[in-house]
């Protein structure tokens, strides 16, 4: 068997037993504060990503400061999608923070790049990355600062009327919800500038990325 190459976008998550039977309900109310602040950090984002392409064009760099940032609204995204119906996988309510949480059971990690290429940095982001685009817009049913909708919501409905009538949450979907956020998170890291390294058509299920390779990696439960 051909071995797996690690992406530089590192995505885990950890189902967080017990989960509530009826929480998922309501968590659409729960989280329209973090949705209109992740509102205005998206379209920090995406000003800043135009900064950094220009970066890029003249020096192959990343600015640190606007890659550190941009991180950050990608994994607060992630948490709030993990949390709502991008995966229905906690009810711990997610953190106001662009840092690492590292306790959180939702994590997302990006390796920064050291020189990018200056020639790929203008077709990438929308020629390159267009066949993923077509594939994402069937996974999410459009694209949104918290995803939902699309096949990745309704695996986490699902989820939710499994856990409303009989109170689990089925590996399986967790599995597949995972590695499709998994590839939606790679592909925006992609589009985004934050590397070189073309997002893999492949479908990582799971909670351990294959970019850790810690034993103790868990599958979903405790």
């Amino acid at each position: 068997m051909a071995a797996v190459t690690a992406s530089p976008v590192r995505v885990e998550a950890r189902l967080d037993l017990p989960l509530s039977r009826w929480l998922w309900l309501v968590k659409w109310v729960l989280v329209v504060p973090h949705c209109i602040v992740l509102c205005f950090l998206w379209v920090a984002f995406v000003l800043l990503t135009v900064v950094a392409f220009f970066a890029i064009l003249f020096t192959g760099r990343y600015p640190r400061g606007i890659f550190d940032f941009n991180v950050g609204v990608l994994r607060w995204s992630w948490r709030v999608s993990y949390y709502a119906y991008g995966g229905l996988g906690t009810d711990r309510y997610p953190p106001f923070s662009l840092r690492e949480e590292p306790d959180y059971p939702a994590r997302l990690d990006i390796a920064r790049p050291g020189e990018l290429s200056r020639g790929l940095v203008l077709v990438k982001w929308w020629l390159l990355a267009l066949p993923h685009y077509l594939v994402l817009g069937f996974f999410l049913g459009g694209f949104r600062e918290v995803w939902d909708g699309g096949l990745i919501g309704l695996l986490a409905l699902f989820a939710g009327v499994s856990l409303a009538v009989a109170g689990r949450y089925p590996t399986g979907i967790f599995d597949l919800v995972v590695g499709l956020n998994r590839w939606v998170l790679r592909v925006a890291a992609y589009a985004a500038l934050m590397t070189d390294t073309y997002p893999p058509f492949r479908l990582d299920q799971g909670a351990a990325d294959p970019a850790d390779s810690s034993p103790g990696a868990a599958r979903g439960g405790r």
